[in-house]
């Protein structure tokens, strides 16, 4: 079956229930992509990590379940549900799980941030 690849528009969503835990696994549902940006719901599983990684535009991650480490440039941060930071654009971040959370992350694409 193939997936929508955004989320149905003018729809009541539950954005904790629209992405579920998978035992050893990342999972990723597009809330919205577009050319300006996007918008994506993500779990982690206990151990499961985004590995170091970079991006040309600043991205927002919002916790919407249980605890997680981002590291930014080296720097620790733990996040717990109803807490967000932002990662700077060009910062080699890393985004890992001690204990299962979901995120929602937000990028938007407003030119090239040098």
């Amino acid at each position: 079956m193939k997936r929508n690849p955004e989320l149905d528009k003018g729809k009541v969503h539950s954005t904790v229930e629209m992405v579920n835990y998978v035992q050893n696994a990342v999972v990723n549902t597009t809330i919205l992509n577009k050319t300006t940006g996007s918008i994506t719901a993500t779990s982690l599983d206990i151990g499961r990590e985004l590995k170091d990684e970079t991006s040309a535009f600043d991205i927002y991650v919002q916790i919407i379940d249980g605890v997680a480490t981002v590291t930014i440039d080296g720097k620790i941060n733990m996040l717990k549900f109803g807490e967000s930071i932002i990662i700077p654009a060009h910062a080699k971040h890393r985004i890992a799980a001690k204990e299962q959370f979901k995120m929602i992350t937000t990028i938007i694409k407003s030119g090239y941030e040098l």
